[in-house]
């Protein structure tokens, strides 16, 4: 009878799965997967850092409405992946990181590398657990495969040792399982749809706010259509972003303060009410609060609502469609909220035509708006803080998925590995990673993996030689004698990636954006537009935020 190994039949598991792509950093703990890799199709990518094969497992995840897979070595391999690890898990991205292991029977014993490791995963991930033995390989990725994608999506760590992945069992005693995970929607409480849809049907001034969950449960008809019956304005944020296009009738993205402390009802849909939204403090004392989540748990954190709908959002949207009889379009809360916007893009649009030099935040984002728009159907991947929330002031999208940013934890180095898993699964769609310079120093490197498997970008690094969203609000609290630790120098991150194979440009004046923009592109490498800005522009133009 024919034998496998546990990492034949791991990555046998992985296939039936659809994972298509492995991110890893080589270590022998793992070898036996890469070589079961090898025989299945699975494309391995080999990143210059364990954490950005982490953040490009995670971007999988995001863009497919899949898993993302990443297997790394034992040790500081595993220690390397825990940020990105961390960042899937705030983000309720379904990753799946493979830790290697000496072997089972030197455990204990001081093993290369040898440490701790689930306990580490225990309160960052959904399960966390070592694989016992090669025959129970199968039942672990199932239960890891069904624990992901179930509910509320979330990564899984799974040690998995030398011996476990290169002893053999017979093939005849543990088959590869099948139909280990429901694929059932989840529709609201018909009782609770009822109440809310009262509510928004009854609605002077309807407010939604909807967030990631639109994108995973691929409800953008739907929340498109409940818009436009139930008169509501709508605002997206984190994978929502492109939910609806940004010329949408009911899409607002400059007023949503304004219109949560004037809303009589407020719809949240799949978003919490975390720091983003001012933990619910910044929506009207009386307005009316519907909140819609598949995890009730999150339900009611942080601000009291009238009608909390545990469900999917695309299954509750449909049910709240159907029981909102449709109102006439527009009217005076819409126009309203339509003014307010184009008073402030008005405003905005002065600090987009700006000539200063240094270059102005508001400038570059528009030149780089312009010259993405006609590229094509764009992906743009977010690393850093005012370069990028300027960006997101500016840079209007049609398509859901088309925005990639870290999530609520906010963690920098996603650049270069989110732009990589992105041009992997949409290798036709142009992508822009919106680079803050602080945060190229984290995984910058990983622009040589990208050269390395050809994956053309083009790296747009704001530089304002300074940690520029700290910067600022440090300076204000505490003056310039006693806020260290926030400056760098302007450094020349086109010459970098030059270095690595790239093409690179450096402007320093406004005129020239453009056109350095449209030669990185047409390079047809991965191109790096390094940007020099000035570092008081966020504070002048009334656009610097920060959070703690």
């Amino acid at each position: 009878m024919a034998t496998a190994t546990g990492a034949q039949l791991l990555v046998r598991m992985l296939k039936a799965e659809g994972v298509k792509h492995l991110f890893t950093l080589s270590g022998l703990h793992i070898a036996p997967i890469y070589a079961a890799c090898v025989e299945e199709g699975i494309s391995l990518v080999d990143t210059r850092h364990e954490q950005a094969a982490a953040h490009a497992a995670d971007a999988t995840a995001r863009l497919s409405r899949g898993i993302g897979v990443c297997a790394v070595t034992a040790g500081p391999g595993v220690t390397d992946a825990l940020t990105g690890i961390a960042n899937a898990y705030a983000a309720n991205s379904p990753v799946l990181l493979l830790g290697g292991a000496a072997p089972s029977f030197n455990a204990g014993k001081g093993s290369l590398q040898e440490m701790e490791q689930v306990d580490l995963f225990t309160r960052i991930t959904k399960w966390s657990d070592r694989v016992p033995s090669p025959d129970r390989v199968p039942t672990y990725l199932a239960k890891a495969f069904r624990t992901m994608l179930t509910g509320r999506p979330g990564p899984v760590f799974l040690e998995v040792p030398w011996d476990v992945l290169s002893n053999g069992v017979e093939e005849g005693e543990c088959p590869l399982p099948t139909a280990y995970r429901t694929r059932a929607r989840q529709p609201g409480d018909p009782a609770f749809v009822s109440r809310a849809a009262q509510l928004l049907a009854g609605a002077e001034r309807p407010a939604i706010v909807a967030g990631s969950s639109i994108h995973w449960d691929d409800a953008a008809a739907q929340l498109s259509e409940l818009a436009e019956r139930s008169g509501a304005a709508v605002y997206l944020n984190g994978a929502g972003r492109g939910s609806l296009a940004a010329d949408h009738p009911h899409f607002f993205s400059h007023s949503r303060k304004d219109a949560l402390a004037e809303a009589d009802v407020v719809l949240i849909v799949g978003t919490p009410l975390d720091f983003r939204l001012g933990y619910g403090a910044g929506i009207a004392e009386t307005a009316k609060i519907v909140q819609v989540d598949n995890d009730a748990a999150e339900i009611g954190r942080n601000r009291a609502v009238d009608v909390g709908i545990a469900g999917d959002s695309r299954s509750v949207l449909e049910q709240l469609v159907a029981a909102i009889p449709p109102r006439r379009k527009g009217g005076s809360w819409l126009r309203q909220l339509r003014e307010l916007e184009q008073a402030k893009a008005e405003r905005q649009a002065a600090y987009e035509r700006s000539d200063q030099v240094p270059i102005h935040h508001f400038r570059l984002a528009k030149d780089l708006a312009a010259v993405a728009r006609a590229a094509g159907d764009s992906m743009f991947v977010a690393d850093g803080g005012n370069w990028v929330a300027i960006a997101a002031k500016v840079i209007g999208l049609r398509k859901p998925g088309r925005w990639l940013d870290p999530g609520p934890l906010g963690c920098l180095g996603v650049g270069a590995p989110f732009a990589i898993a992105s041009k992997l699964l949409h290798p036709d769609r142009p992508v822009f990673v919106i680079q803050g310079d602080g945060s190229f120093g984290f995984n910058g490197m990983d622009f040589d993996t990208a050269l390395r498997f050809k994956l053309p970008m083009v790296v747009v690094v704001g530089n304002d030689a300074s940690w520029g969203q700290i910067r600022l609000p440090q300076l204000e609290l505490f003056g310039p004698e006693k806020s260290p630790a926030t400056q760098l120098v302007a450094t020349r991150y086109d010459l970098v990636v030059e270095a690595l194979g790239g093409h690179g440009e450096h402007v320093t004046e406004p005129a020239r954006i453009r056109p350095a923009l449209e030669r990185a592109l047409a390079s047809g490498k991965v191109a790096c537009v390094n940007v020099i800005l000035d570092p008081e522009a966020p504070a002048a133009s009334g656009a610097q935020g920060y959070a703690i």
